[in-house]
């Protein structure tokens, strides 16, 4: 079958709906970016309205803020709450053995921070975002000023460079902290560490996409919600 755009939405749905089923009353949450975890802060609200818990989250977006606000979830910030309990995010791709790329949104910078803050770190995906091994483009966050080096240094570190651009305005993305989102295409990456390394070390690079610090991840595969923890 030829899936289309919309061909996981269901899963989507599961994996989402299922890791809310994590939150417990008094919870400081991290609110990821994406339209898998939508899903869950969809889900968290309704369980808010529904009385059976008070929570607290903290958005990796302005994406994720409007979407918590309209679910009826009351908002904090790391200022206000420095440690969270639980984290839950979504993917680009994520690796059998948990190493995740994330930043198709262009939030990876917040929501890596977001994710370091956390004591608990869940990752939600359809099949589509399971993999053997990583090979999906790395968002790489860079100060503008800053753009051509960045690119040249991933060209040599291996790497194909693309601006990313705009689809309903002309020139570049502009992430929500005012910089450009290079995406950097390696093929399949053999050591994310390594690479992880590597990209953090090029200046002007604000934060990249290769997240190691996920803790469990609730995906779908034929039809069943699994939990997959960390080693």
């Amino acid at each position: 079958m030829v899936r289309t755009p919309d061909s996981n939405a269901e899963e989507k749905r599961a994996a989402g709906e299922a890791a809310a089923e994590m939150v417990r009353d008094g919870m400081v949450l991290g609110l990821g970016t994406g339209s898998t975890v939508a899903w869950t802060i969809k889900r968290i609200g309704e369980m808010v309205e529904e009385g059976g818990v008070g929570v607290l989250g903290v958005p990796t977006s302005y994406q994720a803020q409007e979407l918590a606000i309209a679910a009826g979830i009351p908002l904090t910030t790391l200022d206000q709450d420095p440690v969270l309990d639980l984290a839950i995010d979504g993917a680009d791709q994520i690796s059998h053995d948990l190493m995740t790329i994330k930043g198709g949104g262009a939030a990876h910078a917040r929501e890596k921070v977001v994710a370091s803050s956390a004591q608990w770190f869940v990752i939600v995906a359809d099949s589509s975002k399971y993999v053997d091994a990583l090979t999906h483009p790395v968002p790489v966050e860079v100060l503008p000023f800053a753009a051509k080096l960045a690119a040249s240094r991933i060209e040599e570190i291996g790497g194909s460079p693309s601006l990313r651009q705009a689809k309903m305005k002309d020139g570049p993305v502009i992430t929500d902290n005012g910089n450009f989102v290079i995406d950097a295409d390696f093929g399949t990456i053999e050591d994310p560490e390594v690479l992880s390394t590597q990209l953090s070390e090029i200046p002007g690079v604000v934060e990249h996409g290769i997240f190691d610090n996920v803790d469990q991840l609730v995906v779908v595969l034929d039809g069943e919600v699994k939990v997959f923890s960390r080693e």
